[in-house]
């Protein structure tokens, strides 16, 4: 949806996969494929958030992490 494009939110966008599910041996996560939609919303939060502390933190100090947020990047 329009609420998770990269120029929205503040965070760089998480990684797009389509099919196959696997391709010159790389694998599209499991978690994509599960079917559970507040799971795969959770994955691509972290993503993001993990993308632009890895790419571009200043980011981060901008937009303010929430508690939950920090969760998400401790446990990537």
């Amino acid at each position: 949806s329009i609420t998770e494009e990269s120029f929205v939110g503040g965070l760089l966008e998480y990684p797009h996969y389509t099919r196959p599910e696997v391709f010159e041996a790389h694998r599209v996560p499991e978690i994509l494929l599960s079917g559970n939609h507040g799971a795969i919303h959770r994955w691509r939060r972290q993503q993001s958030l993990l993308r632009t502390w890895q790419k571009r933190p200043d980011l981060l100090q901008e937009e303010g992490l929430s508690n939950e947020d920090r969760k998400l990047l401790s446990e990537a």
